[in-house]
């Protein structure tokens, strides 16, 4: 995520239009980007069980493997040609048309990332799954220091570089996710125990019976992802027709909320493999004791999410904006008014991801699917579109609805998880 966070922070200082225009991209960027990666996340769940069965399943694993990277292959396929219609999009939903202009060629250089990001994707789950999850960290540090000289290289023309200004940050964008790529290829080809799996052995090698497993699997997660994230994307367009300031300020508290949702969700994917492993094994104990662990630890650090949220929170806009300049006056009001509805919600957010994280370990997604569209969008969408175009409160109102469709997803997902025995959902 702070790889995304640093794009916005050199993309600010180039204006208020920009900032709109790349909030409006990275809105259909990542809707397309978050459910590709859902779909091909399905592998971590079925590695995770295959571990669990067999501590030495390399022939299963690679399999695996093998599909989740063909699968990746098609999704990035896919998703670029999805990406050409984002200036359609935005005309439909009543944008600007020069911004929407200035969003399409954004996001025309950065669809070309989704090959390289799907795939690493793919390669960090394993990394992942197989107990090797430090590689993972380090990866991710190299890919913001690649990203945060990129972008000062190519939007403001350093070292050398001609100054792209906003297309620039599309192609940093790009050539991080590229060396991203090369640096999980260099680890697993670099150590002992996933070097052995072989996962390109055989590749021409069709596994079809996994790969429909995988896709059975990988569709409601897709579709699961893609409902809260098009919940989040679709806020950014309802700011768009209330006002570019108020726009901006949803793209920077949007921002920081997803910045500190990254703790929990990656305890998620924790819980998809910690699960998924004692899935595998068949020990009933062991999922409950990892679904203790998981959802304690989450808990945990939503409240230091809050706290900072609520104690810093202009120390945090001044990461993105300078809150003492005048023309940034309305901008960092409205960040700071959307950052208290955000601390509000970080309880129920980190909740639903764990609790979709440790279903996934037992690999139902099917219920957690239904139950996500229609808490966002039934709920979610309905209350924020209500409140932020039919009423005064405006951009709070949006905000509101967003929170209404977590509370409603993470308090469903959770009787879930507690009732999965009663469900059928564990092993014999």
């Amino acid at each position: 995520m702070a790889v995304y966070a640093s794009d916005v922070i050199f993309v600010a200082r180039l204006g208020q239009d920009a900032l709109a225009a790349s909030s409006l991209a990275v809105s259909i960027f990542m809707l397309v980007n978050w459910g590709l990666l859902g779909l091909t996340g399905a592998a971590a769940p079925l590695i995770a069980a295959e571990l669990g069965h067999k501590a030495h399943s390399v022939r299963e694993v690679r399999r695996t493997m093998r599909m989740a990277l063909w699968l990746s292959a098609l999704c990035a396929a896919v998703g670029m040609v999805v990406c050409q219609f984002g200036e359609t999009i935005m005309l439909a939903t009543g944008q600007d048309p020069m911004i929407s202009a200035m969003a399409q060629q954004f996001l025309t250089i950065l669809s070309f990332a989704l090959l390289p990001m799907i795939v690493g994707n793919v390669l960090r789950t394993f990394v992942s799954t197989m107990g090797k999850p430090f590689f993972a960290t380090l990866i991710t540090a190299l890919a913001i220091g690649v990203n945060v000289l990129g972008n000062f290289a190519l939007v403001f023309g350093y070292f050398g570089f001609p100054a792209l200004g906003l297309p620039g940050s599309a192609l940093s964008s790009l050539i991080t996710a590229t060396v991203t790529l090369l640096a999980y290829l260099l680890v697993i080809q670099s150590d002992r125990r996933m070097r052995r799996t072989y996962i390109w052995g055989r590749f021409w090698r069709p596994e079809w019976k996994r790969l429909k497993t995988m896709v059975r699997l990988g569709i409601p997660i897709a579709l699961t992802v893609m409902a809260e994230g098009g919940l989040f994307g679709s806020a950014a367009y309802l700011m768009g027709n209330i006002g570019a300031a108020q726009l901006a300020a949803h793209t920077i508290a949007l921002q920081v909320a997803a910045a500190f949702f990254q703790i929990p969700y990656g305890i998620g994917q924790a819980a998809t493999i910690r699960v998924g492993y004692h899935y595998g094994a068949g020990d009933r104990d062991g999922v409950r004791r990892a679904g203790l662990a998981v959802f304690g630890v989450c808990l945990i650090a939503q409240v230091f999410a809050i706290a900072a949220m609520l104690g810093a929170p202009r120390l945090i806009i001044s990461a993105y904006v300078d809150p003492d300049l005048p023309e940034n006056a309305a901008v960092v009001a409205f960040a700071l008014q959307f950052l208290v509805i955000a601390a509000a919600f970080q309880m129920a957010d980190g909740v639903q991801t764990v609790a979709a994280g440790a279903l996934r370990g037992l690999q139902d997604t099917k219920w957690p699917m239904i139950i996500a569209l229609a808490g966002y969008w039934l709920v979610g969408f309905v209350v924020a579109a209500w409140l932020g175009l039919w009423t005064p409160l405006a951009g709070i109102g949006v905000w509101t609805g967003l929170m209404a469709g977590l509370v409603v997803v993470a308090l469903l997902l959770t009787w879930r998880w507690w009732r999965r025995e009663r469900l059928g959902l564990v092993p014999a």
